[in-house]
This record gives C-alpha cells, sequence and structure tokens, in this order.
C-alpha cells in the first residue's frame, strides 16, 4: 500500500485508541530537565497543506480498509480477522495502515493531535484542521492535544471557545508541579501561577482538562513542598483529570546527570506513595478523576473521582505501607515486572513464592 502519513513519537497512554495526526514537529520549549524526547530535535509548525493531505491519506487507507473487509465477509467492519489480515502481509501493507486498521478497530472515535503543543499554532489555523479532520472523519467523538499552560494562558478566552467549538475537546498539560522551586529547579519555564491560569482558562472554555503530575520530582529537600503545593494548584484549577506520572530519571537528561553529581536526590518508592499520599489528602474542594495509568506508577489502582472516592484512595495507599516488610518488596518487585497490577494480586502464591525466590 504506498499511502502513509507522518508520526510523531509520543501520545499520552491514554490516546493508545486514537487516530494520531501530527500538526507540530517536536517540542517549542524543549529544555524540562527530566525529558530526552525531543533533544537536538527542531521544533517545527507543519504546513498547513501537508496537514490536511495526511488526512486525506489516512481518509484513504480507511476506505481501503473498508473494502478489504467487503471482500473477506465482513460487511465493511474493521474486525479482528480484517486487521489480522493485514497485520499478517507487511509487503502489501506499511505501518500507517496498521495503524488505521486498529484504529478503527477499537471504534475509529478519538484523535490526538501530535506532537508536544499543538496550541502554539494560530488559533485560525488550529481551527481550520480540527474542521478537516471532522469533515473526513465525520464519526469522530473526540480530538485532544498537549499544550503547555503558558500557551493555554496566552490564548484568549475566545479563542480557547473558537477551538472547542470547532472540535477540541480534551487537552492534556504536563503540570509535573506547583511549587515554583521545583519549576526553576527542572527548568519548566512556567510558574505556579501560570499553571493555574492557563488552566482555568481552558476548563472555562469547555475543554476538558488533564493535568499531569510527577510525584517524585521534588526529590528529598522538596517531597513535602511539591504534594501540598501541586495539590494547592490543581485545587485552584479543579481539571477533569489528574494523572499520575511518578519520575523515572532517563540517561542522558539533564535530572541524571544533576543526580550523578548529588545535587538531586531521588525518592525511592514508598517515600513516592507517601508523597502521593499527602498530596490526595491536600486536594479539597474539586470533582477532578484521579488516574494512575501508568507502569511508573507503584500503585495503579489509586484511581476515582473526588471528592467520593477520596476516602476510598487513602485506604489503598495505607493498605500498601501497612503490608509488612517482605509483601511490599514482593509487591514492588511483581509491579517493576508488569506481573502485578493490584495489592490483591498477592494473594497468589504461585507468583508470590517465584518472586521471592527471585530476589533471594
Amino acid at each position: 500500500m504506498s499511502f502513509s502519513f507522518e508520526q510523531g513519537p509520543i501520545r499520552p497512554p491514554s490516546e493508545a485508541k486514537s487516530l494520531l495526526i501530527r500538526v507540530t514537529r517536536n517540542c517549542p520549549w524543549n529544555r524540562c530537565a527530566f525529558c530526552h524526547i525531543y533533544e537536538g530535535e527542531k521544533f517545527e509548525i507543519r504546513p498547513q497543506d501537508d496537514i490536511k493531505e495526511d488526512i486525506r491519506k489516512a481518509r484513504a487507507i480507511a476506505d481501503e480498509i473498508k473494502e478489504i473487509s467487503w471482500k473477506l465477509g465482513e460487511g465493511g467492519e474493521a474486525s479482528e480477522r480484517v486487521v489480522a489480515t493485514i497485520c499478517r502481509n507487511d509487503d502489501d501493507y506499511n505501518d500507517s495502515f496498521r495503524g488505521i486498521a486498529a484504529w478503527l478497530y477499537f471504534g475509529g472515535e478519538s484523535v490526538f493531535l501530535q506532537d508536544a503543543n499543538s496550541l502554539v499554532m494560530k488559533t485560525e489555523n488550529l481551527v481550520e484542521i480540527l474542521e478537516f479532520i471532522s469533515k473526513n472523519f465525520p464519526d469522530v467523538k473526540r480530538i485532544t492535544s498537549y499544550c503547555r499552560s503558558k500557551t493555554a494562558k496566552r490564548k484568549s478566552a475566545e479563542e480557547l471557545k473558537m477551538l472547542f467549538n470547532a472540535g477540541l475537546s480534551r487537552i492534556h498539560i504536563g503540570m509535573e508541579s506547583g511549587y515554583d522551586p521545583i519549576l526553576n529547579f527542572i527548568k519548566k519555564g512556567v510558574s505556579a501561577t501560570e499553571h493555574i491560569e492557563g488552566g482555568r482558562k481552558i476548563v472555562e472554555s469547555g475543554i476538558s482538562l488533564s493535568e499531569y503530575i510527577m510525584p517524585g520530582l521534588g526529590g528529598e529537600k522538596w517531597s513535602c513542598e511539591h504534594a501540598t503545593e501541586t495539590a494547592r494548584v490543581i485545587n485552584e484549577i479543579n481539571p477533569d483529570f489528574v494523572r499520575l506520572r511518578s519520575l523515572m530519571i532517563r540517561r542522558n537528561t539533564d535530572l541524571h546527570r544533576l543526580s550523578e553529581k548529588g545535587k538531586f536526590d531521588p525518592l525511592g518508592d514508598e517515600d513516592v506513595v507517601r508523597e502521593i499520599r499527602l498530596f490526595i489528602n491536600s486536594l479539597e474542594g474539586i470533582e477532578s478523576t484521579i488516574v494512575s495509568d501508568h507502569i511508573y506508577n507503584l500503585l495503579e489502582e489509586v484511581e476515582g473521582k473526588l471528592p467520593g472516592d477520596k476516602k476510598r484512595l487513602l485506604a489503598i495507599i495505607d493498605r500498601y505501607l501497612g503490608l509488612n516488610d517482605e509483601d511490599r518488596l514482593i509487591y514492588r518487585l511483581g509491579r517493576r515486572r508488569g506481573v502485578y497490577r493490584k495489592i490483591d494480586d498477592l494473594k497468589d502464591k504461585r507468583t508470590y513464592n517465584k518472586l521471592r525466590n527471585l530476589q533471594r
């Protein structure tokens, strides 16, 4: 299949079932101490015609998949049989084709705009792209994008409302922390006040807001302040989602180099859990949904909607912290190996004993 379209390197875990449309390349800031994804890459806003051509190609691929489905007797649907047929034929179908097949299999209703900050585009240009997506894919119900708080702050209320009316339904923001000394230390290029101003503007526009928090980012020095001040900022914004992304220090990042020089002392897993407890306990007067949908998070089951689920979330954390030393060690090992997803998984004695033997 000759059709192919450009895609960037990342998307949020919650957008795993989304069609990826690249409207910008790389990150316009690209200085965060913990990030390596766009190192050495130049930021670019892709030409409107190129973006539209990619959308046309995606539409053409979707139409071709529908024809394949009819030929296979699957009634035009991207069934398991259709997807398997496409994935087995590497010579005939490229990655773009396989990606569209998987997207249609999962419903074909969501689109994610790449890369790191699509809203730096002129608002009228982004509106044009949103409307073009809706025109070519009328069944799409959700279009989302990353954005920086400072970028959202600079948009007028009218501009954000225009984007909402054109189909932008959710914005993902990497807040990381609400404590200014940490934001300065990691070179985030934004203040707690700007996080609040940008976040509030998005919420008021009607666009769903997902804020990403990085437990452990304050290290030993600022753990308490990281938890309480980040909670304060979240309380001021009241986003739809608060997504936990526990810190993992990557090699070849500024934070890794700072850690090696003794200028950053990372927290252990259990101290990160205690920090998350303090953070959640400090959340007040909001109706956000807490999400722990990343493998870096030790306790994936710490998920629920505030305020109703707050006590339950704290109880999950307390249950883990109340385990004996060996059970906590086995759970951490099982989690890092991708075996455990919840504390109750410890009840599987066969797996438990295998993990215990591994750590001896």
